[in-house]
């Protein structure tokens, strides 16, 4: 099983730190444990027991072999979300969201057939003989538009299953499509936010990096155990599945012989 999260390493990685008093979305007070200084502190214990929850939530998504997509595209949050979902195979968005990235997805695999298409035309010399330069260099662009916004969903030929998001509030568009579409929402939940908009709010600081890195790595140990579980799953199922073979072969051998 995946490690457990402490109540020590959340605390020193500042996952209590809310935001101002003033500024706290009244549906939090489940998840606050006291003010202090005019900051309001997130109650540790909860955040266990949320990230307990869904973990237990996404190994179930995870095993049955569907994708979580991994959104985050504040700065301090980029790097760890694309390190992690890179080395999850996880599609993942970090730029900014467009409009429709679900809810259109239709029109966003048109983009990525575009993009495909122009990496095949500007690896092929040949065809490239027959462009001009301004020509090439409007293709080079393009390329590099798409991929700043697409690059992380390349290889996503369906809708993910489930999101994970940092700082709900920022990326409310992607979480408003989520929900229209009824695909789970797992995020991090500061103080100044409504938890009522997720599936499995998970009350933490999302402005820092130290408590972003430490739930996102949490999430990902989660989902790459689940992976190596399916994995398992499979080759246990392809073993039976050979065995049961075997042993009809053998079956009908016996009887021939009989």
């Amino acid at each position: 099983m995946a490690r457990k999260l402490t109540y020590q390493e959340l605390l020193e990685a500042g996952v209590h730190f809310g935001h101002l008093t003033r500024k706290w979305n009244p549906k939090m007070a489940e998840y606050i444990f006291m003010e202090n200084n005019g900051i309001h502190l997130i109650d540790l214990n909860k955040t266990l027991e949320c990230l307990e929850e869904a973990a237990y939530a996404l190994k179930n998504i995870v095993r049955s072999g569907r994708k979580i997509m991994f959104v985050a595209t504040k700065k301090q949050a980029k790097d760890i979300v694309t390190e992690e979902a890179k080395r999850l195979n996880m599609p993942y968005v970090t730029e900014r969201w467009l409009g429709g990235m679900l809810t259109n997805f239709t029109t966003i695999r048109k983009s990525l057939k575009k993009l495909a298409q122009i990496e095949k035309l500007l690896k092929d010399e040949s065809a490239q003989q027959g462009l001009q330069k301004k020509e090439r260099l409007m293709l080079a662009r393009e390329k590099a538009k798409l991929e700043r916004q697409l690059g992380g969903i390349v290889d996503l030929n369906r809708l993910p299953a489930a999101l994970f998001v940092i700082d709900v509030k920022r990326e409310h568009i992607a979480v408003a499509e989520a929900q229209k579409l009824n695909i789970p929402v797992f995020a991090m939940v500061d103080t100044n936010s409504d938890p009522t908009l997720v599936d499995f709010p998970i009350p933490a600081n999302d402005d820092a990096f130290k408590s972003i890195a430490l739930i996102t790595k949490y999430i990902g140990e989660v989902i790459e155990e689940a992976l190596m579980e399916r994995k398992k799953d499979k080759e246990e199922a392809n073993l039976k599945k050979d065995e049961e073979e075997k042993r009809k072969i053998d079956e009908a051998a016996v009887e021939e012989s009989n």
